[in-house]
């Protein structure tokens, strides 16, 4: 009989003691299911998040951690926040796991005006991702969704907060599809400067976690408890892209996801985007304009950023 083919799992990471990754939104579901893993792995795992007493519980919770949790606070949805955060670094980065997130949330806006969904899944991580960039020795993990591909998905660029137009579905495919944006214009400006650090994203497929919970519309958190029960992954399953991301020899810009049908859950691998997230020149439009929205800029970056760790 032919042996079965061996599918990536948590267990084939390599040893990752002594490196050190930030992930944001770790103190549940998705985040804490790839900060559990990384730190059975030995790696010095910072725990990002909004409530810092919610997550030292969630950091109590993982069990033959050989590597150090730590628990820091960003709001991402607060630009002073993230300024704090980042102001506050001293040291290496090995990995950026960009991982925090909502999901269908009713019409609302953050601390500094944008579009909730937008300003947190994708200003935040930008304005994060670049003042942290000359401390990133390795690479940025930005987590998407396969939503960025609902239908008539796009940056509104005209009117980025969709006033007068809300979607919650609508709003979250756009910041979904900012992740992807982001992830390829940030490839081409690493690249550009002659740094070894690179940018990937990842989605989960359909992972049960709390995120569906918050959904705006009540029949929707119905039918997603149901299907979560029927059909989803578990979130260490849904964290095994982000996993393979952050740690798998790959080309800059990739992007993973579960390889069963229709990316809804199995093993991780490399699949593709849509064209809308493949297109350079939205890229570079959304990040000119979120460099304008946050104040941010792409860094000047260091010698060590050119010489990443193996």
């Amino acid at each position: 009989m032919p042996k079965t083919q061996h599918k990536w799992n948590a267990d084939d990471m390599t040893d990752r003691t002594g490196r050190t990754v930030v992930i944001t939104g770790a103190n549940s579901g998705l985040g804490l299911a790839t900060a559990d893993a990384l730190a059975r792995a030995g790696a010095h795992v910072v725990l990002a998040v909004r409530d810092p007493r919610r997550g030292e519980a969630a950091a109590a919770t993982v069990r033959g951690a050989k590597g150090r949790l730590e628990v820091r606070r960003l709001d991402l949805a607060d630009l002073a926040s993230v300024r704090e955060f980042a102001g506050e670094w001293q040291g290496r980065i090995d990995v950026l796991v960009n991982n925090a997130g909502v999901m269908n949330v009713p019409e609302g806006t953050t601390k500094d005006g944008f579009e909730t969904q937008f300003g947190t899944n994708h200003l935040g991580h930008f304005a994060l991702t670049n003042l942290l960039l000359p401390h990133v020795t390795d690479r940025v993990v930005t987590v998407s969704s396969g939503m960025h591909r609902y239908p008539g998905a796009r940056i509104h660029f005209e009117n980025l907060n969709l006033t007068g137009e809300y979607s919650p579905m609508a709003a979250y495919a756009q910041s979904k599809l900012a992740n992807l944006l982001f992830t390829l214009e940030l490839q081409r400006r690493l690249t550009e400067a002659g740094s070894r650090v690179r940018a990937l994203a990842a989605h989960p497929g359909w992972a049960a976690t709390n995120l569906q919970g918050h959904d705006a519309s009540a029949l929707r958190r119905i039918a997603m408890q149901v299907g979560n029960r029927l059909f989803a992954q578990d979130d260490r399953a849904g964290a095994l892209p982000t996993l393979y991301a952050a740690t798998q020899d790959l080309p800059g810009a990739s992007y993973v996801g579960p390889d069963g049908l229709n990316e809804m859950r199995g093993a991780p691998t490399l699949v593709g985007r849509s064209r809308a997230a493949s297109d350079p020149e939205a890229a570079r439009r959304l990040w000119t304009v979120s460099e304008e929205l946050t104040g941010v800029t792409f860094p000047q970056l260091p010698e060590p950023s050119r010489a990443a760790r193996a």
